[in-house]
């Protein structure tokens, strides 16, 4: 297998996963009630720019994570869990094992944990019985 090198490997990594996303149990009827059947092509563009800028510093990405998540969990009757981004982390895992290895693989699953704790820290603080 190969470490992942560019833009191509990105769309098929972000392609492959979010297939995943959608037929899972847990996951799937979140992102598909939020994102509908032809914002789907979109959607992956533009996290395939959030994964280049991230991993490759190409500045394409613009947009703010945390405060869709904030969205979708408002949305949600704040029902986010962490066993929701445990479940994502697990995927995302498993889709670049099955597709790479390398430096740039392991990047992409420790960027991946630090920001799943991250965007789960910030739809906590978000909640109503959280802020101050």
């Amino acid at each position: 297998m190969k470490d992942i090198q560019n833009r191509a490997d990105l769309r098929q990594l972000v392609h492959a996963f979010y297939d995943k996303i959608r037929e899972d149990d847990m996951l799937g009827p979140i992102f598909n009630g939020h994102i509908k059947e032809d914002q789907w092509p979109s959607h992956l563009e533009k996290l395939t720019d959030f994964w280049e800028t991230n991993l490759f510093g190409v500045p394409k990405f613009k947009g703010s994570p945390p405060q869709a998540h904030v969205e979708v969990d408002h949305n949600m009757n704040y029902g986010i869990t962490q066993e929701h981004f445990a479940r994502w982390i697990q995927l995302w895992f498993d889709t670049i094992k099955t597709l790479f290895e390398g430096k740039v693989a392991d990047r992409a699953m420790n960027a991946a944990r630090k920001m799943s704790t991250g965007l789960f820290l910030a739809i906590w603080s978000r909640r109503p019985e959280n802020r101050q």
